[in-house]
Parts: C-alpha cells; structure tokens; sequence
C-alpha cells in the first residue's frame, strides 16, 4: 500500500509503544511526523534477511513479531520477540547494511513504521534520542543471549509456557490469537511435539484453545511449568529501561 494511504498515529497509538511513550515530548513530537501506522496479519513479513532495513517498526498494544533465522532444510526458528516495549529495524545502523534476520509477525495488531534514513537523521539531531535507543538495543541483545541460552537448556514444555506468558504480558488478556502451529513455528520443533505438549496443559486445566485462541486458565500453574529465562530479561529491562518492559498480567 502507498504511503499516501496510510494514517499518521494519534497520540493514543503512540502511547501503545511503551518505547516512545516514555520519550522526552521533544523528541516524541520530532517522531511523529515521519511515523505511519499499519495494522498487520499474523505471519507478514516486515523485514526480509539479506534486504537493506529501510524501515524501523513500534509495535503496539497486543502486537508481537519475531526475529527469524532459517536452517539448511529451509526451516525457520524464532531467534528472539518484540512486542510494545520496543522495535524493530534501524535503531543502530543506518539501515544501509543487510538485515540478519527475517521479521515476521507473531500476534498481528498495530505497528507504527518510520523510515529508517529518518530516524538516523532525528538520532543526529537529538543526542537523548540517540542514547535511548542505544539502550534499547543493550536489552534486545540481551533477550537474543537469553533465547539462545533457553532453546539450549530447557525444554519444549518450559518454552511453551514461556510463550504462552509473553502472549498474556503483551496483550494484557488471558485470551489472545495464537494457534499450535504458530507455536510450532516459534520454538523450531514439529507440530506433534506442540500438540501433547498442549494436550497436557488442558487435561491439567492450565489452558484452553478454541478457533485459534489460547485461553489461560491457571496462571500460577502456567509460571510453574515455565522456565526463569523472562524473568531474567525483565529484570536487566528494569536495571537499564526501568518501566519498559511489560510487567505480568
């Protein structure tokens, strides 16, 4: 779609993105007029590995994308997740390299999109601007460490339910859009694996799922099964964006 259809946000989208929502009013009100909001499907692709990042994206609200990275066998793994308390794209280059990894959407919804050349720029003009977004980026690295540290050590049913928590801390709703394939897709394993892995999680009355919605039943049994790996990425989010990170439902 043309950028001359797409809407400028109103300040309540922008508030959705606890990235920008916290930003000095100066520097909000430079952003502003470069930003368009879209709302997006689950699986679009918002940024395509070996592509230029010619655009940065804020996810709002209930969103969450992911970072992609395929195998040999064309197979795709979930390497790491944005949701509102950050973005995805330009936020320390320039945008004129290659993007690493591909960027698709997990839990659809709004995303505010700049671009990236103009955010450069703004990140020239506004030195506050430059270093809030410098430690944003400490803290996405550090949630792409603790993923390759969990995918490592712990197992499918840790990491089912840690999804299934950061769907709750993103959309702040026990009910939210997604289905076992999509999870499947996200931890990298067969559809068979997610399946019983599910199939015990509901005969124990944890969760529910119905037409492509996961339903939370039992949120202290789900904080139970799942690993410590969130809590650790909330905890250095607190150290260094204190407020930014969602907290738990």
């Amino acid at each position: 779609m043309p950028d001359y259809f797409m809407p400028a946000p109103t300040k309540a989208q922008l508030a959705q993105n606890a990235l920008l929502s916290v930003l000095q009013v100066e520097d909000r009100t430079r952003l502003e007029p470069h930003m368009l909001a879209l709302e997006t499907k689950a699986d679009d692709v918002l940024i395509r590995a070996g592509e230029d990042v010619l655009d940065t994206w804020f996810p709002c609200g209930g969103a969450l994308a992911a970072f992609c990275l395929s195998d040999e066998s064309g197979d795709a793994i979930d390497v790491g997740y944005v949701g509102r308390e950050g973005a995805i794209g330009g936020i320390v280059s320039n945008g004129h390299v290659p993007a690493y990894s591909t960027t698709v959407v997990r839990i659809p919804g709004l995303f505010l999109r700049i671009k990236t050349s103009a955010l450069e720029q703004l990140k020239i003009e506004s030195l506050s601007l430059r270093h809030w977004f410098a430690r944003y980026s400490d803290c996405l690295l550090a949630q792409v460490f603790q993923t390759s540290a969990c995918n490592a050590t712990h197992t499918i049913r840790q990491r089912v339910a840690k999804l299934i928590l950061a769907g709750l801390a993103r959309t702040g709703e026990r009910e939210f859009p997604m289905t076992q394939e999509q999870l499947a897709n996200m931890l990298g394993v067969g559809r068979t694996f997610i399946s019983r892995v599910i199939g015990d999680m509901r005969r124990d009355g944890i969760i529910a799922s119905r037409r492509g919605t996961l339903v939370i039943r039992d949120e202290h049994a789900l904080r139970a099964l799942s690993c410590s790996c969130t809590r650790h990425i909330e905890n250095h989010f607190d150290a260094v964006l204190h407020g930014i990170y969602p907290p738990p439902a």
